[in-house]
């Protein structure tokens, strides 16, 4: 994100030197953040998984794509449920080839089922090892932020509290919506889609469980159990804010994928305002 002139094609170790010097005093260079080397191993570990996921959903389009071909039809209520893998188990193809085809699925899916899990697994165990699991730990205060979404949070984006306020997460995010001003006219569009992929797709996930009202679950309670009270403040605050948030945009008659990306927007404001606690306060 170094500026460059459109025109200039000419460059020497001096000239760059010259040019760099001139934008460092400007202030016109961006700083980019480098992870440790623990850190970008949790990063890798937890793309692994993400690969995985990609590719087992890939597989299960696949072999159901194959059965419709051949109007074999599941009546059942869930795919991928115990009675839906018996029933396959039980799929008879026409001929001796489309069996071998059905069955080479069916074995893909089961293998990265198995991966899927093993990834998954190795990751929990390598997170509470890592120095950043006192946030990652904290998070999970959140509604909807589960251990793989706070671990991928956390991990592609570093210490959260290197951004000075939740405005800058949120640019860094890519989660604001585009502006085309004009004189007077002040145009929002879509949201610019900068910086993390990675985080921005966990947050919009997370965000979802805020369509229903707010509410303590048997499982959020055993999470906040475990940490200060100021982060248990901190999830019910933003479990008020957010759902009452969600009821309101869908109210205006707002797209509700719109309405999800505006949560995961405020919810990463949530998640800084916890990493600062996190930073001063000693893990409970």
């Amino acid at each position: 994100m170094i500026p460059k002139k459109a025109g200039d094609r000419v460059k020497t170790d001096r000239r760059d030197a010259m040019q760099l010097a001139r934008l460092m005093r400007s202030g016109d260079l961006t700083p980019v953040y480098v992870p440790a080397v623990d850190d970008e191993a949790i990063r890798d570990l937890s793309r692994a998984r993400e690969d995985t996921l990609r590719d087992l959903k890939a597989a299960k389009l696949r072999l159901k794509a194959f059965l419709l071909r051949q109007d074999i039809r599941y009546t059942g209520r869930a795919n991928w449920s115990p009675s839906h893998l018996r029933w396959l188990s039980e799929v008879v193809c026409p001929t001796p080839a489309q069996q071998i085809v059905f069955q080479e699925y069916v074995q893909t899916v089961t293998e990265q089922t198995e991966r899927l899990g093993r990834l998954e697994l190795e990751l929990h165990e390598q997170v509470q090892t890592w120095r950043l699991y006192p946030v990652v730990e904290a998070l999970q205060a959140l509604r909807g932020v589960q251990c793989t979404v706070a671990v991928t949070t956390v991990a592609e984006l570093g210490d959260l509290t290197r951004f000075e306020n939740p405005r800058q997460l949120m640019h860094y995010l890519g989660l604001t919506p585009s502006e085309y001003p004009s004189g007077g006219r002040r145009q929002q569009g879509s949201i610019t889609k900068t910086g993390n992929t990675h985080a921005r797709r966990a947050l919009v996930e997370g965000a979802w469980a805020y369509r229903c009202p707010a509410k303590v679950s048997r499982h959020l309670q055993l999470r906040l159990e475990k940490l200060p009270t100021a982060i248990q403040a901190i999830s019910w605050k933003a479990q008020v804010r957010l759902c009452k948030r969600y009821r309101q945009l869908m109210a205006k008659g707002k797209n509700a994928n719109q309405v999800v990306v505006a949560i995961a927007r405020e919810l990463s404001a949530f998640m800084w305002d916890i990493a600062k606690h996190i930073a001063v306060t000693p893990k409970a």
